[in-house]
């Protein structure tokens, strides 16, 4: 039964079936015992301050208090002790887990999940993600081999620790106010509303106009701003206030979507673009290598290149961007899903580090942030499509074979490039479907190869 709630990158399933506290004390304890045993014979100077420690937070869902205490018994029972963080953004517990220097962490959130859903996103040392390939089939196998929460006998200490001054400290280092700004923010009635008052509030020259800043235990809108109905509430306010942009945060404020002055949703791969100029432009990043996921527009290896740095095309998903970010000493990594990763946040991604990194640069120009967009804008995109397919590597075969003279690779499912047009087509880690993404020159172009792609994959699935 414990199978179920483990996800290819976290644990993630409906509260209380099967996601309960009998499970979360299981994950507690597997995870504890996990990351002793991978550290046993870890090198003297690889070793963290706090090897006995783990630090665990929560969002701000109904349930995560007791699913909190349950995984936090699960640890303490393996003889590990715990830092209770307390109530808390995700990316908060990566900056937790360095600050303190212990040896991982448990965030429990269902991220941009509804209401019902809870969850736990695992950590190692330095807040490196545990995904399946890097421990949490490990975890899952030894979750399953728990019969019951039992005594073992042992049992660590736990305390509770306020870092929230040091986390604004450590976040407003990446904020270079140049000029006053008016910003409208939802916070999606999530973790944004605890997050953005405590780092971002009473600062000279930032005037922020709320939106379900209130944690009511329930969403007015899922927190999930990558669907653009969730987009409304915050485009609305901004006809009735005039403000510079807006920003609208998921569930557990680990990534935000960006508005222009005049309601227009930036794509997250051109907030990437935007923020790659920025960073390139600063000459101590001269040549940098700066990381983004396939799905990105075309426009930022462009970008990156002609600003002199060095463009590192890589799979989606945080565990993949993480790791070739700290293998190439990147100084950025960008995803479209809105995850942006920064060097100088132990390669870690932070919502608030880039709503702070756009503030700066709207700021230091006098144009409208419509206008400093508008050389990003070169291409057609589909944006994100998901396809019902059952035979998911027989159809990328299909394909393949179908477009074998363009440029192909199979990175992270395949990409069929030709030069002035490209797609890319994955396979969901958990349904039977495909997901597409397809950029052209123009957008009649693009609608003429998406009805030649739909020949292959069939009508586009709503809702996904």
């Amino acid at each position: 039964m414990i199978e179920k709630i483990f996800k290819a990158y976290d644990v993630r399933a409906i509260y209380p079936n099967p996601l309960n506290e009998e499970a979360a004390w299981k994950v507690g304890h597997a995870t504890a015992q996990f990351l002793k045993r991978s550290r046993q014979n870890v090198a003297a100077d690889a070793k963290v301050k706090m090897e006995d420690t783990m630090c665990v937070g929560r969002d701000m869902r109904p349930h995560s208090p007791d699913l909190a205490a349950a995984l936090i018994d699960g640890i303490r029972s393996t003889g590990m002790n715990v830092i209770d963080v307390g109530m808390v953004d995700t990316s908060f517990i990566y900056f937790a887990i360095n600050h303190l220097d212990c040896v991982g962490g448990i965030m429990t959130t269902a991220s941009h999940n509804p209401i019902q859903y809870n969850g736990f996103k695992i950590s190692g040392p330095k807040a490196k993600p545990i995904g399946s390939a890097s421990g949490l089939d490990d975890i899952k196998r030894i979750s399953g081999t728990l019969n019951r929460v039992a005594d073992t006998g042992l049992s660590g200490k736990v305390q509770e620790q306020d870092l929230w001054k040091a986390y604004r400290q450590h976040v407003l280092q990446f904020l270079d106010l140049k000029r006053p700004l008016k910003v409208a923010i939802d916070a999606s009635n999530g973790m944004a509303g605890k997050m953005v008052p405590a780092v971002f509030g009473g600062i000279p020259g930032l005037e922020i106009v709320p939106i379900l800043f209130e944690i009511t235990g329930s969403f007015t809108h899922d927190p999930n701003p990558l669907v653009e109905a969730n987009l409304a509430m915050l485009q609305a306010k901004m006809k009735e206030v005039p403000v510079d942009m807006g920003a609208c945060f998921d569930g557990d404020a680990d990534r935000c979507m960006f508005v222009d002055e005049t309601g227009k949703t930036i794509g997250s791969d051109m907030v990437t673009a935007l923020m790659a100029r920025d960073l390139l432009g600063k000459p101590h990043n001269k040549g940098a290598t700066i990381v983004y996921d396939l799905r990105s527009s075309h426009v930022v290896p462009d970008t990156i290149k002609a600003f002199g740095g060095v463009p590192k095309r890589d799979r989606v998903g945080h565990a993949f961007i993480k790791k070739t970010m700290a293998e190439t000493k990147a100084v950025f990594g960008g995803e479209l899903s809105g995850h942006i990763y920064y060097r100088d946040n132990f390669f870690a991604d932070s919502a608030a580090i880039a709503f702070a990194h756009m503030l700066s640069i709207v700021s230091a120009q006098p144009e409208k942030l419509s206008t400093l967009m508008k050389p990003f804008h070169k291409y057609s995109q589909s944006g994100e499509i998901n396809f019902h397919v059952e035979d998911k590597d027989g159809k990328i075969r299909e394909l393949a074979e179908a477009y074998k003279k363009a440029q192909i690779d199979y990175l992270d499912g395949v990409t069929i490039d030709f030069g002035d047009w490209w797609f890319n087509v994955r396979k969901s880690n958990t349904e039977p479907m495909l997901r597409l993404n397809l950029e052209c020159p123009t957008a009649a172009m693009m609608q003429e190869k998406f009805k030649e792609l739909k020949k292959f994959l069939g009508e586009p699935v709503e809702g996904h």
